[in-house]
């Protein structure tokens, strides 16, 4: 028998997941960091803790199981962040995160004055405050001190793989995020570079997201009490990776992800690209491409309103209290920190609107799970509207795990939600592309075809799937109405 481990460096917490051949999870450890907020709409963390909190989880996730079993591991990881080395390869200053809100300035030089055209003919998509080269434009233009003493830029889980492995690397789905690559041909822009004002040595060597990049460095693998010749995969970005996970391979598959940013990916063999840059065009973990629209704060608005608001960890107790659903007269726009897909709109703020008298505590609740449904149907039409057809979808994330909130999208989007065995995300897809680069799959849609497994189907019923279709339509015109008031509050 041999082990996989899967490494998901999410935003609050890195989780860790021990895989044998079969695919059959053996343990699972999270462990939490901080995040900082130094000013509003700003978002850091350490890199440091990353690796620290990695470790700790590493060495609990490996403490029962026969070590020598473990050949390889990899990773899915929070995308987007700009994470920058010195000389000495030590960080410079905390990483910026991808729902980082600080380079409004910078995206409106990008996309106005070198123009949306340009990005995207370079890198087939536009610039977003939380992509990367904003972030590397922001640094050059507010902290030059910093900008100077830059040897590597990283993104975050390409850390974790260069403080495992002593390799600087990255993979081609992460690298798409970054809008300095070149997601057609899946090298990076020379032109991008420029622009940026870095150069090519800067950056990591792309591989493709299964292919081994490396082995543990001989004093990582003795603290881990693991082989030195433990393969170690290039990953993949988080929302690709829980494409792995959940099968979502291949020509015209979908999946759903409510986590802390709620994601709808198509993935594709061909590479193509929305004409209006409402969906980002990456290329996929599996080598091939694939669609995606990704909004800001999904299963974060359900934890803002239940732990911020209602003081209350009882997530169930709350949803219970929802009666019929599709008769809500209160709507709730997500945006609690911007909005990306397909609004691109960094001032976009969060509002209930349609309350009176009669509106009560679970009439919220209702409208924030909607709401962040209705958004995430948003990029569903878009995906339509380019003729891609689209009947069933995977769901995963830790809003995967209501019921309710797996019924309200199946009829909001009137799809077919496949529920997966396991709904483990970015963790289960990097131990799958470490299994891939181990050999042990002929590729990453044989290992998805081998361990992915559908238990349950949640059908759209035709009448509350009318009723939403209504609500959709009023729901679409609340944002437009609203857009002009977001920046002067």
């Amino acid at each position: 028998m041999k082990l996989y481990i899967g490494i998901d460096l999410g935003t609050s917490a890195v989780k860790l997941l021990l895989m044998d051949e079969k695919g059959r999870i053996k343990k699972i450890v999270s462990k939490e960091y901080p995040i900082f907020f130094p000013q509003p709409g700003w978002s850091e963390q350490n890199p440091e803790d990353w690796y620290a909190q990695t470790m700790a989880g590493l060495k609990e996730l490996l403490a029962d199981c026969d070590r020598s079993k473990v050949a390889g591991l990899s990773f899915g990881g929070q995308m987007h962040g700009l994470v920058i080395l010195d000389e000495e390869d030590q960080v410079i200053r905390p990483a910026i995160l991808w729902n980082d809100g600080r380079t409004t300035e910078e995206c409106d030089y990008l996309n106005e004055t070198i123009g949306r055209k340009k990005l995207s003919a370079c890198t087939a998509n536009i610039s977003f405050t939380g992509f990367t080269a904003p972030k590397i434009l922001w640094v050059r233009n507010k902290e030059p001190e910093n900008f100077a003493r830059i040897k590597k830029i990283m993104l975050p889980k390409d850390y974790l793989a260069y403080k495992l492995t002593g390799v600087h690397c990255t993979d081609v789905s992460d690298a798409s995020g970054m809008l300095i690559f070149d997601v057609k041909n899946r090298c990076w822009s020379e032109e991008m570079l420029q622009i940026c004002g870095i150069r090519r040595e800067q950056l990591a060597k792309v591989y493709e997201s299964y292919e081994t990049v490396g082995t543990l460095l001989p004093e990582t693998a003795a603290k881990l009490g693991l082989s030195a010749k433990v393969k170690v995969a290039a990953g993949a970005g988080d929302n690709a990776a829980a494409a792995v996970g959940t099968g979502t391979v291949g020509e015209g598959m979908c999946n759903i992800s409510l986590g802390t940013s709620g994601t709808i990916f198509i993935s594709s063999e061909k590479f193509g690209v929305d004409p209006h840059n409402a969906l980002h065009a990456f290329a996929h973990s599996d080598g091939h491409y694939h669609l995606m629209g990704c909004m800001l704060s999904a299963a974060s608005c359900n934890k803002w309103w239940m732990e911020d608001i209602l003081q209350t960890s009882d997530y169930g107790a709350e949803q219970a209290l929802i009666g019929e659903l599709g008769e809500n007269h209160v709507y709730f726009l997500p945006y609690l920190m911007g909005e990306r897909s397909p609004h691109n709109d960094p001032n976009a703020r969060g509002c209930f609107i349609g309350m009176t008298m009669d509106t009560t505590r679970a009439d919220l609740t209702q409208a924030v799970l909607e709401g962040v449904a209705f958004a995430l149907r948003d990029s569903l039409e878009v995906a339509k509207s380019l003729g891609i057809k689209i009947s069933r979808t995977k769901i995963c994330g830790g809003g995967a795990k209501s019921p309710l909130w797996k019924k309200i999208i199946a009829n909001v989007m009137n799809l077919k939600v496949d529920v997966i065995e396991s709904e483990e995300g970015p963790a289960m897809g990097g131990a799958m592309l470490a299994a891939v680069a181990c050999g042990e799959y002929e590729s990453v849609a044989d290992a998805a075809a081998k361990i992915v497994k559908i238990v349950d189907t949640v059908e759209p019923e035709p009448a509350l799937a009318a009723k939403y279709e209504e609500r959709y339509a009023r729901f679409k015109a609340i944002y437009p109405t609203c857009r002009t008031l977001f920046p002067n509050l």
